[in-house]
């Protein structure tokens, strides 16, 4: 009969093991931040979730990414957002209105430029907004104007330039400004408008031309929390390191204008 001493102390002994030994699920469990963002931020936000990630490695980011009109519908639809980054103030005003995102959070996070492009391999005579009045356009794509951003942007640009009703009948318009970059980069198209930032992440497109600011609203990318968010902690992280220098320094290698 083995001796009860024993047999004490070895009880003990897994009580003490089991109580240092960190739970399993402890462990890997990780929070999932969902961010609705505008297309143009594409590849400097999954550059920043890898940075994010490598330094908060509880936090997973996922993102969802569209026109900033069509994430802003969904977020008034009841889609599990937790972030918005808007490339407009119009859209992001509207979730603030409507009591879903509270205006104390807000953030002018970034700016932007509009320009004209062409296809960088076959040569064109648009070299600037005129021409497009001047030679004979048979496609010109901008994103969708009521829910795109940069197609509103394009549109006012083209309405204060005396350009827009000649053009109209010619226009493609697309469901975000990353189609519209596509149609100019397979050539199905003469000419698009889009971001600056958007024409940089191409070498098969080329910009002709910039659009004036006094041509258009101001480009600002606004971020706020959801209000009905149940990780409004992680999310404020999120948010404060969109505005640290890591996250800075990623934003203007692509282009952006960092608003202080």
């Amino acid at each position: 009969m083995k001796n009860p001493i024993f047999t004490v102390l070895a009880i003990l002994l897994l009580i003490v093991l089991s109580a240092c030994s960190p739970n399993e699920s402890q462990q890997t469990e990780t929070v999932e931040l969902t961010i609705s963002a505008a297309a143009s931020l594409n590849e400097a936000l999954m550059e920043i979730k890898e940075q994010f990630e490598n330094e908060n490695p509880q936090i997973k980011l996922l993102y969802n990414s569209g026109a900033s009109g069509a994430l802003k519908q969904q977020i008034l639809q009841g889609a599990p957002v937790d972030l918005f980054l808007s490339a407009a103030q119009d859209q992001f005003t509207e979730l603030i209105q409507e009591g879903i995102i509270e205006k104390k959070s807000q953030v002018d996070l970034l700016g932007n430029q509009l320009v004209l492009i062409t296809n960088k391999e076959n040569p064109s005579s648009i070299n600037q907004f005129s021409d497009l009045k001047r030679i004979q356009i048979n496609k010109l794509a901008i994103g969708i104007p009521q829910s795109v951003p940069a197609g509103k942007y394009a549109k006012q640009t083209l309405e204060n330039l005396g350009l827009w009703e000649n053009l109209e009948p010619f226009v493609i318009q697309t469901k975000d400004v990353r189609q519209a970059l596509t149609y100019v980069e397979t050539g199905n198209v003469d000419a698009g408008i889009v971001y600056m930032t958007d024409a940089q992440v191409s070498d098969k497109v080329k910009v002709v031309a910039v659009a004036g600011d006094l041509t258009h609203d101001a480009i600002i990318y606004p971020a706020g929390i959801i209000n009905s968010s149940q990780k409004k902690e992680e999310a404020k992280l999120f948010l404060t390191y969109l505005q640290g220098k890591t996250a800075k320094t990623i934003f203007e290698k692509y282009g952006f204008i960092v608003l202080d």
